[in-house]
């Protein structure tokens, strides 16, 4: 069955669409993607397929995911994002598990934001977070953006404690990616609860790497974004 879904990825590969898209997920030597493969197959026909093969078994699903092309990965994950919210729950366990045990192959942003909050944020939902203490921990870039953004999930349900201690232990963070990801799940804390946001950034805002704080303060009003980016910000009120 992989192998008919793989042929099937093959016969809509454009050429020049994998070209530009090598360049924009940065594969060159050096860079965070390198090495990876595309076939120039875009997102929006990637969840038509999902959509066609979402009974795909998780053992499919997983030989799918270690493909060495990134759009055969990324519709292994949109398969398994539509899985499972109709799982039971010992279904969507070992969903959470063959996610988390194939992380090195969840290596690029696109990949990870498009699948992390649907399953590890929502496998983890109520229950303990030390996975994700250890997930912002980790050697691995590709991990640490899992934790940040798996907590999105928690962002949706108005719960924010989670995703401002994640981004706590994110704070010095030396990659970029990080830096863009824990910005925006404080600046999607700040759309729903500004008073949380603004009590994070009055305490960490001098000591926050500059793209994650102007993540953060994008929507800000611009005297109240300047003051935060020149470090003369004052509580409100």
């Amino acid at each position: 069955m992989v192998n008919q879904i793989q042929r099937q990825m093959s016969e809509l590969a454009n050429p020049k669409d994998g070209e530009f898209l090598q360049r924009y997920f940065k594969t060159g030597p050096g860079q965070y993607g390198e090495g990876d493969l595309f076939r120039g197959i875009r997102v929006p026909v990637l969840r038509r397929l999902s959509l066609a093969h979402r009974a795909l078994p998780l053992e499919s699903a997983e030989q799918l995911l270690h493909s060495p092309f990134h759009e055969d990965r990324l519709l292994a994950l949109l398969i398994l994002v539509l899985k499972y919210p109709k799982a039971d729950p010992p279904a969507r366990s070992a969903i959470y598990r063959l996610y988390l045990g194939n992380t090195r192959y969840i290596n690029n942003w696109d990949l990870v934001d498009l699948s992390a909050p649907q399953i590890v944020g929502a496998q983890l939902w109520q229950r303990d977070q030390e996975p994700l203490e250890r997930l912002a921990e980790s050697a691995s870039l590709w991990e640490r953006r899992i934790s940040v953004l798996a907590t999105f999930h928690y962002i949706k349900h108005a719960s924010f404690q989670t995703s401002l201690k994640i981004a706590r232990l994110l704070l010095a963070d030396r990659e970029d990616l990080i830096h863009k990801a824990v910005g925006w799940m404080l600046r999607e804390v700040g759309k729903r609860d500004l008073a949380q946001e603004e009590s994070f950034l009055l305490e960490h805002h001098k000591e926050m790497p500059r793209t994650m704080l102007r993540y953060a303060i994008e929507k800000f009003p611009e005297e109240r974004r300047l003051a935060f980016l020149k470090g003369t910000v004052a509580p409100l009120g």
